[in-house]
């Protein structure tokens, strides 16, 4: 069997963990989490990605929620492939039943699966100097932006998924709600989503 993975980046150590000395994996790929910005462009890339294995795999697991951008994408493809069932990786770490639960404990929370929790701060000031590059010019700074994008939220959720630095997890989300205000919380996630995702890709071979 010759499976390959397609996978969003906020989803590596999760599979890498799970995939770990599988020998029927014979590509895996990730993609960059800022093609999310740009719906058209993931969608192509995606396609893609998935047509680019044909003939050189059996079966694909595309490990990307199925947002509006990857709506039916399946009928774009050429090789056999098994997706998430889940709009986002919020919704795969936590399930559909436990992402609906956390929004009705709290509007306003920030989900930090590992991969948010690890770039911390520093993503979000890279995220600006990208869209406003002059914006110290403007007499705008850092706190102002924050400020802006995180208005009515209250919490910050750490998802511990068992993968990742929990160290360096938990350090960043700390640092991240005592600078926003925010209480922090904890809960486990879990990957049986992604499990399901690599059996259903097998049973496709």
């Amino acid at each position: 069997m010759r499976l390959g993975i397609i996978a969003c980046e906020a989803f590596k150590e999760e599979l890498e963990l799970l995939t770990e000395g599988d020998e029927d994996i014979v590509h895996k790929e990730y993609l960059e989490f800022r093609l999310h910005l740009y719906p058209q462009d993931l969608r192509a890339s995606v396609i893609d990605k998935v047509n680019g294995l044909e003939g050189k795999a059996d079966a694909v697991f595309l490990c990307y929620g199925i947002c509006q951008s990857l709506k039916d994408v399946i009928d774009d493809l050429r090789v056999p492939t098994a997706t998430l069932e889940e709009d986002d990786c919020v919704g795969a770490f936590l399930t559909t039943e436990g992402y609906a639960s956390e929004r009705k404990t709290c509007t306003g929370t920030f989900y930090a699966i590992p991969y948010f929790a690890q770039r911390g701060l520093g993503w979000f000031e890279e995220e600006l100097r990208e869209k406003m590059p002059n914006y110290e010019e403007l007499g705008l700074d850092f706190r102002w932006y924050m400020d802006q994008l995180f208005n009515g939220y209250s919490r910050c959720l750490l998802i511990d998924t068992g993968a990742g630095d929990r160290e360096d997890c938990e350090a960043a989300s700390r640092e991240f709600a005592e600078y926003l205000d925010l209480r922090l919380e904890r809960r486990s996630g879990t990957l049986e989503r992604l499990r399901d995702g690599l059996a259903r890709a097998r049973s496709l071979a």
